[in-house]
């Protein structure tokens, strides 16, 4: 059996939410975020243009950039493509080859690609644990929650929550941060994790509770406070980096890696909302995916309506 063509289905709001058991909360200091089969090939059963594919990816970018921000480690899991028959074992009796037969669909969606510093787990079977070293990493990070995300609800993302209880790590199911093989698929998944294993949230909900990113040796008002237009140049987003790193602007180059330098998602969150507040729509993920004052340049010209100094 290979897996359906997916219909579309509205996403479950706050109202839809099962009743819960415990009362859990999410602790920036304590969690792990788990972006679970964001690949090409498990999007591919859906038409990404209708619900619940453009809320699950905004809801997950929303939650993965808060992340980020907070220092909460981002971690993903990503089936391969190449799989002998003793490593794909059961699930080619369910499922067929699987990836195999569309190698080329292998990567996370480009609206989710992992940002430097990000984690990419191999994925074996249904729940992230198995086979992996996720749990031996949460232990190395002191971390005992894991938030999750992704794709399907009612396979992977539910059994890798129930693997999560099971060895004393909290599981929280992001309701509208998820997609399933149908509704009805997606109701079960958050009903049985709420009655049996862990704790059922919103994305609004989750961010509330995770809070927001606390200033740090970096000022992020003062940042804002100095951004009066948007940049003009690359000269301007040079200085703007440096303000931000409390370095001079002659120590770093265009082309130099910003991770060199110390720059930080704190950092470039800070540096995201001031060029947000001027008109430039960037994103934490379009930043750190190119860590360089010349590549930001090249993105914040396309949103400002600059070309790019030659």
């Amino acid at each position: 059996m290979a897996i359906p063509t997916i219909q579309s289905y509205p996403m479950p709001g706050p109202a839809d939410l099962p009743a819960g058991k415990v009362a859990w909360r999410p602790d920036p200091e304590r969690a792990v975020l788990l972006i679970h089969d964001m690949q090409e090939y498990f999007l591919d059963f859906f038409d990404v243009s209708r619900e619940p594919i453009p809320e699950l990816i905004a809801n997950l970018r929303r939650v993965r950039e808060r992340c980020a921000a907070l220092g909460i480690p981002v971690v993903f899991t990503a089936q391969p493509a190449e799989q002998t028959p003793e490593q794909r074992g059961l699930l080619t009796d369910m499922w067929g080859h699987g990836l195999k037969t569309r190698p080329h669909r292998q990567p996370v969606i480009a609206e989710l690609a992992p940002a430097p510093g990000d984690v990419v787990l191999v994925k074996w079977r249904y729940s992230a644990f198995q086979r992996s070293d996720l749990r031996q990493r949460m232990l190395d990070w002191d971390r005992d929650q894991l938030i999750i995300g992704g794709v399907y609800a009612h396979i992977g993302c539910m059994m890798t929550a129930a693997d999560a209880f099971m060895g004393d790590v909290k599981p929280f199911l992001v309701a509208d941060a998820l997609a399933d093989f149908s509704a009805e698929n997606h109701a079960t998944a958050l009903t049985w994790v709420a009655q049996r294993c862990g704790v059922v949230t919103t994305t609004a909900s989750l961010l509330d509770d995770l809070g927001e990113p606390r200033a740090t040796v970096v000022d992020p008002g003062s940042l804002a406070a100095g951004a009066a237009h948007p940049p003009a140049g690359p000269a301007d987003v040079l200085a703007d980096v440096a303000q931000a790193l409390g370095v001079p602007v002659a120590d770093i180059g265009l082309d130099d890696n910003l991770l060199d330098h110390g720059i930080d998602s704190i950092r470039i969150m800070s540096l995201v909302e001031r060029w947000r507040r001027v008109g430039a729509e960037v994103t934490f993920v379009e930043l750190a995916d190119s860590p360089t004052v010349g590549a930001w340049w090249a993105l914040l010209a396309t949103r400002i309506g600059h070309t790019r100094d030659a």
